[in-house]
């Protein structure tokens, strides 16, 4: 999956990859909804290849090009976040206009940006498709999933994450492991939202640099949160 020359993706995944590819990377829960997910590097890596085929493929995507994100703290936003950069694009997080392409969740599709081609995400964990799509959209689930896990790229973009360099992102990044001290070794919990560059690069970018694996909640459930940190052996934790 290495291509010619790194990117902001293959920086974070290829050492993960090569020390522990098969282990635990993103643990998802929903606690509205009961919904865990466990993703491995591979697979992880795989959908993010997935996601950049995706992109390049059906929508012409070039190294350069904007995505508009609208998407929540999600194990399917970090493929798709991961793909994107692989693909040598920016994220833009909110409606932009501009962008070449958005990516939307479905209960937020009213307020995808005015761009040729939107992307809805159902984010279920099966995999179903968003109902009632309105036309013109293309749903994410049933697209990505005919798409080869593995992708090549030349170079990177010049820009990662709204208008933040590849470096920018990795500098900010490791500054944050560094400042939380994580190591390989540890298992981040976290119910932090991804609404932000900074919240993106300390909740998902600072933790896969450190080689650490993270477990992220939404709508969390107290209750369970001392049972939770015992069974998946958390070691730290980010709100």
């Amino acid at each position: 999956m290495r291509g010619v020359a790194s990117n902001l993706t293959q920086t974070l995944l290829d050492p993960i990859l090569a020390a522990d590819p098969a282990g635990p990377r993103i643990t998802f829960y929903d606690d509205a909804t009961g919904e865990r997910v466990e993703v491995s590097a591979v697979t992880l890596a795989n959908w993010a290849a997935k996601t950049a085929n995706l992109l390049r493929d059906e929508f012409a995507f070039e190294v350069g090009g904007k995505v508009s994100v609208l998407l929540p703290a999600h194990w399917q936003t970090a493929a798709v976040l991961l793909g994107t950069w692989w693909a040598g694009g920016e994220v833009v997080l909110g409606a932009d206009d501009s962008a070449d392409l958005a990516m939307v969740a479905a209960d937020r599709l009213a307020e995808a940006p005015d761009v040729d081609e939107v992307l809805a995400f159902s984010l279920d964990a099966f995999g179903k498709a968003v109902p009632d799509l309105p036309i013109g959209m293309t749903d994410y689930a049933t697209s990505v999933r005919v798409h080869g896990d593995q992708f090549r790229i030349s170079d990177g973009g010049a820009a990662a994450l709204d208008g933040r360099s590849v470096d920018e992102v990795l500098t900010a990044a490791r500054a944050a492991a560094d400042t939380h001290s994580w190591t390989a070794a540890d298992r981040v919990l976290s119910t932090a939202s991804w609404n932000t560059p900074d919240e993106i690069i300390e909740g998902l970018v600072s933790v896969l640099v450190a080689g650490a694996s993270l477990v992220q909640v939404t709508n969390a459930d107290e209750e369970k949160s001392e049972r939770r940190t015992e069974t998946e052996k958390v070691t730290a934790t980010l709100t």
